[in-house]
């Protein structure tokens, strides 16, 4: 019996070995260039396990990049957008490591990739989408809620002590003051100013020249190709196939599910994200 498992083990080496060697030697025997697709998928920021950031991300976009030496890297994008900041953060990881690398990135969209996740997108080298992706929303939002009217009628006063004068600005129970709103739209136009000065440094003249272009409008794939958003209408597989042969290889990378998500449950805290990332998405009719 162990002289037949030997024998079995013994040929199973040898013809691993002839495998390897016929593969150094011989070019028909070389498999198809790999390109990494790492999926872009939620809404962006800090506030859930399962939103979209720069802590979350970069170990698997670090791993896309370094690992089999890719021919390239593919982005499978699903965002309705979020923070400015991470969608700034994980844009120029992925810039800085197809420079580093001197590998080409390719973005494609499936339902939208609007405001940070058009950041995203344009961080690659082209952008590819459905006819009915919706892109765009090139431009900030900052929203909230102001109770203090309900808590009056409540009986409820609203005490704050604070040293300096903007430590309560836009405080939702106490109400809005006009020199916060001013200091507020001041904010979110240099954001605005980031994200127009980003987009334009990526997509540079492909882009057309069109007045709202940059006021947050958002539009079809079909449309925004005509645009200069985006380069093509195209969809993964096809055409990475079309770019890098019918025998490319993928290796896909995203994030995992945790135990709980896999069994369907989850923590009080994501359910509160996952009404926001729905009405995030529902902006654009999804």
């Amino acid at each position: 019996m162990l002289v037949g498992l030997a024998a079995v083990a013994l040929f199973a080496g040898l013809r691993h070995s002839t495998w390897l060697f016929m593969k150094r030697w011989f070019p028909f025997f070389k498999r198809g260039p790999m390109v990494a697709v790492i999926r872009l998928s939620g809404a962006i920021g800090t506030g859930s396990r399962n939103q979209l950031n720069d802590e979350a991300m970069a170990p698997i976009i670090e791993r896309a990049f370094r690992k089999g030496k890719p021919r390239a890297v593919a982005l499978v994008i699903n965002s309705p957008g979020g923070s400015p900041v991470q969608s700034s953060l994980i844009a120029a990881r992925i810039r800085r490591l197809a420079e580093e690398k001197s590998i080409p990135v390719h973005a494609f969209v499936e339902d939208v990739a609007a405001s940070g996740g058009y950041w995203l997108a344009s961080a690659a080298d082209d952008i590819w989408a459905d006819e009915s992706s919706i892109v765009g929303s090139i431009g900030v939002i900052s929203a909230g809620f102001g109770a203090h009217v309900l808590l009056a009628r409540q009986g409820v006063e609203r005490r704050v002590y604070t040293a300096g004068k903007s430590k309560s600005m836009l405080d939702p129970f106490l109400p809005e003051k006009e020199e916060d709103v001013s200091r507020l739209r001041d904010l979110l136009d240099h954001m605005h100013v980031n994200f127009k000065s980003h987009v334009t440094k990526c997509r540079g003249d492909r882009l057309v020249e069109k007045p709202d272009l940059f006021t947050g409008e958002f539009w079809l794939g079909s449309r925004a190709v005509e645009l200069g958003l985006v380069d093509g209408i195209g969809h993964p597989e096809p055409k990475l196939k079309e770019l890098y042969g019918e025998k490319v290889r993928f290796a896909r990378y995203g994030r995992k599910r945790g135990l709980f998500q896999r069994f369907g449950a989850s923590l009080a805290e994501d359910a509160t994200a996952a009404i926001e990332e729905r009405a995030a998405y529902a902006r654009f009719g999804l």
